[in-house]
């Protein structure tokens, strides 16, 4: 196959992130491949005009994305075929969010091959996701993310480049301490409100008029007025994303008390079996038991 008989992207991972994303860029008229270790989930992606790859030997693409939940799975991935599939001058672009160390470490060996390496993790949910609305935070050389300048459009709105390889994911540590912060503080309030007998509803409508007003509140109100707290994002993920942050925080000399603390209340709603839930059922943790 020429290199312009090539996909333009392949997107491994199909998850709540990478089915969107995938769905999207085909949308916007990218040639378009997908791949995960669970076969069906491709079906809707190849509804909207991607090509499934049976095996990860299979892929085929000037731009890979992984949007693998962590490294485990990307590193899993690379020795299942992955890798072996990568041809020089390939870029492989990092939509998870992994630890800033361990990413810089993979593009070293990716570089070995002649094959580049950007970080560019995601915030904006599902719903993001969905609407192509994405805010996207890339580290690596420059040339490299202009490179993915037409997907980086067909999925999200924003694009930031904030440095080498890892500035990305040092971002979004940042961006999740402010997302599961405030996840927990609504959960709180909101579980107050309804012990003193408050109509829930009522009371989101005055914070999102006024200063307690967040981004966050206005995708998860709902989840917060049903209590269903079905995934979304979830509370596992959070926790590591949150593991990552008091790694960044440790690496610094920071002190993050805040996060400590928050981060403390998911990994209880972890390890009380509440993991696949969305991450705003951390609200779960602050009611009466």
């Amino acid at each position: 196959m020429s290199m312009d008989e090539r996909n333009d992207v392949a997107v491994v991972g199909l998850g709540a992130i990478g089915l969107p994303v995938a769905i999207n860029a085909a949308k916007s008229g990218l040639r378009v491949q997908v791949w995960n270790r669970s076969p069906e989930k491709c079906l809707r992606a190849v509804e909207h005009g991607a090509l499934a790859a049976s095996q990860l030997s299979e892929i085929d693409a000037h731009l890979v994305v992984s949007v693998l939940p962590d490294l485990t799975e990307l590193e899993w991935a690379l020795n299942a075929g992955l890798e072996e599939s990568l041809k020089p001058g390939d870029l492989v672009v990092i939509m998870s969010t992994v630890s800033p160390v361990g990413v810089r470490e993979l593009g070293q060996r990716l570089a070995a091959i002649k094959v580049g390496t950007i970080d560019a993790p995601v915030s904006g949910g599902d719903v993001g996701a969905w609407d192509a609305s994405l805010s996207i935070m890339c580290g690596g050389e420059v040339a490299e993310i202009e490179r993915c300048a037409r997907f980086f459009g067909a999925v999200g709105s924003v694009v930031r480049h904030f440095g080498p390889l890892g500035s990305g994911e040092v971002v979004k540590a940042i961006n999740q301490i402010v997302v599961a912060s405030t996840l927990a503080t609504l959960g709180e309030a909101l579980n107050l409100a309804r012990l003193a007998q408050l109509d829930v509803t009522e009371v989101i409508e005055v914070l999102e008029g006024g200063l307690a007003g967040s981004r966050a509140l206005e995708v998860k109100r709902e989840k917060f007025i049903s209590q269903n707290y079905q995934p979304g994002g979830s509370a596992t993920f959070q926790l590591k994303d949150l593991n990552f942050a008091k790694e960044l925080g440790e690496s610094l000399g920071a002190k993050i008390p805040i996060t400590e603390q928050v981060r403390s209340l998911y990994s209880e709603m972890v390890a009380q079996g509440y993991g696949d839930l969305d991450h705003s059922g951390i609200a779960i943790m602050s009611k009466n038991q």
